[in-house]
């Protein structure tokens, strides 16, 4: 059913998977305030490595940032439960991939679901933020349904991610429940992980990275530093990279996952 109002790029897609990815699909979970588009470069990546890949359209995203302000984080989980419920009866094992607060969707849905996700591979993932004005944002969403857009932050010239031009105030008190419950729950994160980290990043602070490792079970972590990209790395200068090091990343363990199995 077409969505109203929705952004041009900002669908929610799916891309069958072929014998080179050995029964894996991957997830992938957009951030805040943005759409699919951002992911869709990675997507295509994915698939022509003979992944299956599903990106879901969070709800409230990719329209018009009022609508944004009418959902919680409880919506945004059971949209990505649901395409990973729909991936996983394609697949024999299902990695969860996600930027930003896809990221920590992604991080969630491991905690619930930790025999599930075979794996995580996150692209600046949110759990937190150090901003003093932060304190001020549950009288802010008193006051006002929108702010200042944290949105395009990219290095690379020229390019956009299609995300809101204005911050919905009351979604970000859903994302700030949502940090707080992902925090609490770390200790269950059992998945391999990898993370990319950009250097400069003008959204998320290091914290959350460091937050998330010291934080997690997993026994298999890896941290890949991003130097020339800003928060939106999927579509900056690294995105190369990270395309392909997730592939790598994959590959190198689904034949222990096979064992294991």
């Amino acid at each position: 059913m077409p969505i109203p109002d929705l952004v041009p790029g900002a669908e929610p897609f799916a891309f069958p998977g072929g014998p080179a990815g050995g029964g894996t699909g991957v997830l992938l979970v957009h951030g805040f305030t943005g759409s699919p588009f951002s992911m869709r470069p990675w997507g295509e990546h994915l698939t022509a490595e003979g992944f299956a890949v599903r990106a879901p359209l969070l709800p409230g995203h990719g329209t018009r940032w009022q609508d944004c302000n009418r959902t919680t984080e409880r919506d945004w989980l059971d949209a990505v439960s649901d395409a990973f419920d729909e991936l996983a009866a394609e697949c024999e094992r299902v990695v969860v991939a996600g930027l930003s607060m896809g990221g920590t969707l992604a991080v969630r849905l491991a905690e619930l679901r930790p025999d599930d996700v075979a794996g995580l591979v996150l692209v600046n993932p949110s759990l937190l933020t150090e901003r003093r004005d932060a304190r001020l944002l549950p009288l802010l969403a008193r006051l006002t349904p929108a702010w200042t857009a944290i949105g395009d932050d990219v290095k690379k010239p020229g390019v956009t991610e299609r995300a809101y031009s204005r911050l919905p105030t009351r979604a970000v008190l859903g994302l700030g429940r949502l940090w707080t419950a992902t925090r609490a729950d770390l200790h269950r994160v059992t998945a391999p992980l990898l993370v990319f980290r950009s250097v400069t990043d003008h959204v998320v602070e290091p914290a959350s990275v460091r937050v998330l490792l010291a934080g997690v079970a997993s026994t298999d972590t890896t941290e890949v530093l991003l130097e020339d990209s800003y928060h939106v790395a999927t579509l900056d200068h690294d995105a190369p990279r990270i395309f392909a090091g997730s592939v790598d990343w994959i590959r190198a363990r689904v034949p222990a996952l096979e064992e294991g199995a």
